[in-house]
């Protein structure tokens, strides 16, 4: 079974959307923190790191797969081997809090706020045709549904690139949370 449960959205507002996933990962904080924080650990399963200052303040840009478009920012919260937070132009406010749950086990209570109407470039979250919350939110939820399934894997030696929008895997996902269509 899978680490990485289904991911829930809700609405901040007229303009903004929240995205919360709780993967429950078999390895120690201290293993998972460098996948989170360091250009080795994000290349591994989310992007390149073209710039990180590992501090608060500090510069951050993201370059999907593929080079993709870069995603400058900022480190917006830095709390050594617990939270890191990165604000990213086009992609909004992602947060990352680790929990531990005894001594090698731990929970990533993850959060991704973004504006729905706002261009969404790179990292392979984009989300092409979209408008309105809730299928821009599906999109959101599936590549970061598969992100998770990929820090896993790089958790366990076998670091993989970043999906192809292709991704059959990421296809799935995609499905899963697309909410049915309205009866006519």
């Amino acid at each position: 079974m899978s680490p990485v449960s289904h991911g829930t959205s809700e609405s901040r507002g007229e303009d903004r959307r929240l995205l919360r996933f709780e993967p429950h990962l078999p390895h120690a904080y201290e293993t998972i923190w460098p996948a989170l924080t360091t250009p080795d650990g994000l290349r591994g399963w989310l992007a390149e790191a073209d710039v990180l200052e590992r501090r608060l303040g500090g510069a951050v840009t993201l370059r999907g797969a593929e080079g993709g478009p870069a995603l400058p920012g900022q480190v917006t919260a830095w709390d050594v081997e617990r939270v890191v937070e990165y604000t990213l132009t086009g992609l909004g406010r992602i947060r990352f809090h680790l929990e531990p749950v005894g001594t090698d086990s731990t929970v990533i209570r993850f959060s991704h706020e973004y504006a729905p109407d706002q261009p969404g470039p790179g990292l392979g979250l984009d989300r092409p045709g979209s408008t309105g919350g809730r299928a821009v939110d599906a999109e959101y939820l599936a590549g970061w549904h598969r992100r998770f399934e990929l820090l896993e894997s790089a958790l366990e030696g076998h670091p993989a690139a970043p999906p192809a929008r292709t991704d059959q895997r990421l296809a799935a996902l995609r499905a899963s949370y697309t909410p049915p269509a309205a009866a006519a």
